[in-house]
């Protein structure tokens, strides 16, 4: 008979095996599935409330806010206040960190001793065409002592990370999360409400025969990165190639695809986006952390994601994800650029 696990059932039984542990990670994961099953409603029946399309305002990267972006970003930011886990908020829809008062003001204990970072709603461009689009988030301890959180709590290197995961809205909702034990990923049964565990221990092919680029910009890009393009698609059955090339232009949904069959998402800098485009600490180093512990890698182009030392809450990475052995050869095509 099939084992039917939750979300929260299974958080719990990774908490108990470390009989140090508070409970409190496990309570904010639990906040977040909370926060995601919400926004994948709203996702869903986004066409029939008038949650469709833009605001009318713009977001600190300069971009139209569309509705239910806001709608995330307000959902996540009250979830964490409110769950008493978190000393600090830092939102890809916000200029600067949001710093959370103590729930209690014993110095000695530090109730508050969490930082989430989220993308509430990424490929938002992609709502008004039924697009799979998701939730990014990542899970730092604090590592100021007390009161409310800091900017040097905000700013830690990815692999200070002690959870990480996304939510994808699509055909189904799942919920893919690590806590540095391992992938899980959830389907939300909308019948029960809940998020069931439906793939275990993930692990991404070490080598795959998909890219996923935005081919848009090539004439942008590097010598060594339109080299590593021009190899991908030569044939040689030897090797597998031609590669094939599967593209959404959803960040989640690439990644997500690519880390269950195998495959490399690219987004290189360029001569418009000279430091890249994708946030270091709202999309690169959460899913850096996740294919990192399904056995995968994650690379600017010549450095570790994870071993990035952050300047800005806003800052950008090129990002270079999925399959080890494909990340590995575009670091070697990246080199003769140098």
């Amino acid at each position: 008979m099939k084992k039917f696990n939750t979300i929260y059932r299974h958080i719990v039984e990774e908490e108990r095996k470390f009989p140090e542990a508070t409970g409190q990670l496990s309570d904010l994961l639990a906040d977040i599935a909370l926060a995601c099953k919400m926004i994948s409603l709203e996702v869903n029946r986004a066409g029939l409330i008038d949650i469709l399309g833009m605001t009318g305002d713009t977001n600190i990267q300069g971009e139209e806010v569309k509705k239910l972006d806001v709608y995330a970003n307000e959902l996540l930011t009250n979830m964490m206040k409110q769950g008493g886990h978190i000393c600090a908020i830092c939102s890809e829809e916000e200029e600067n960190f949001i710093p959370i008062e103590d729930k209690y003001t014993d110095n000695k204990y530090v109730t508050n001793k969490y930082i989430c970072h989220f993308d509430p709603l990424d490929g938002s461009s992609n709502i008004d065409v039924n697009v799979s689009i998701g939730t990014i988030f990542s899970v730092y301890k604090r590592v100021s002592d007390h009161g409310p959180g800091e900017m040097m709590d905000c700013l830690q290197k990815g692999d200070a990370q002690v959870a990480a995961g996304y939510a994808i809205y699509g055909s189904s909702t799942v919920l893919v999360y690590t806590s540095g034990r391992g992938v899980h990923a959830f389907t939300l049964d909308p019948t029960a409400g809940e998020f069931l565990l439906s793939n275990e221990n993930i692990k991404i092919p070490k080598k795959s025969k998909i890219y996923s680029v935005n081919e848009g910009n090539y004439n942008k890009w590097s010598n060594g990165m339109k080299n590593y393009i021009a190899h991908l698609k030569e044939p040689d059955e030897d090797s597998g190639r031609p590669f094939s090339s599967r593209y959404i232009g959803s960040l989640v949904a690439d990644f997500h695809r690519n880390l269950l069959y195998g495959g490399i998402f690219l987004y290189p800098a360029d001569s418009k986006n000279q430091s890249g485009k994708l946030r270091l600490m709202y999309e690169a180093n959460p899913l850096s952390m996740i294919v990192e512990q399904a056995g995968g890698r994650s690379s600017d182009g010549s450095k570790r994601i994870l071993e990035i030392e952050p300047t800005a809450l806003h800052q950008r990475t090129p990002l270079f994800i999925g399959s080890e052995d494909d990340v590995i050869l575009l670091e070697k095509y990246l080199s003769e650029d140098k």
